[in-house]
C-alpha cells in the first residue's frame, strides 16, 4: 500500500506542477498570478491529504473527495463560482496523471 500512497502523490504533484506551470506562465500569467490566494494551495494540499487516507483509489472516489472538499472551500465565501469551477477541474484533470502513475 505504500508504493500507491507514494504513485499518488507523485501523480499529483506533477499534475499540479504541469497546470501550475501553464497557469503562471501562459499567456496571461501575470493576471493569473495576481489572482492567486493561498486557499488553492491549502486546498490542493487538503485533496493530497484525503488521497492518502483513502483505502481504495480509483477515478469515482477521487473525484468525489475533490468534490467533498470543493463543497467546504465554497462555503467559505471567498471564492468565486468561476475559481472554483477552474479549480476542481485542475484537480479532476490531475487523475490523468495519478491513474498512469497507479498503472
Amino acid at each position: 500500500m505504500g508504493k500507491v500512497k507514494k504513485s499518488i502523490g507523485a501523480g499529483l504533484a506533477l499534475g499540479v506542477a504541469a497546470a501550475a506551470v501553464y497557469f503562471l506562465a501562459g499567456e496571461r500569467g501575470r493576471e493569473n498570478r495576481r489572482r492567486i490566494e493561498s486557499w488553492t494551495l491549502d486546498m490542493k494540499a487538503e485533496v493530497l491529504r484525503g488521497l492518502k487516507r483513502l483505502g481504495t483509489v480509483n477515478k469515482e472516489t477521487y473525484h468525489a473527495l475533490v468534490d467533498r472538499v470543493a463543497v467546504r472551500y465554497q462555503r467559505v465565501g471567498r471564492v468565486s463560482a468561476d475559481e472554483m469551477g477552474h479549480l476542481v477541474n485542475e484537480l479532476k484533470g490531475a487523475w490523468t496523471h495519478i491513474g498512469r502513475q497507479l498503472k
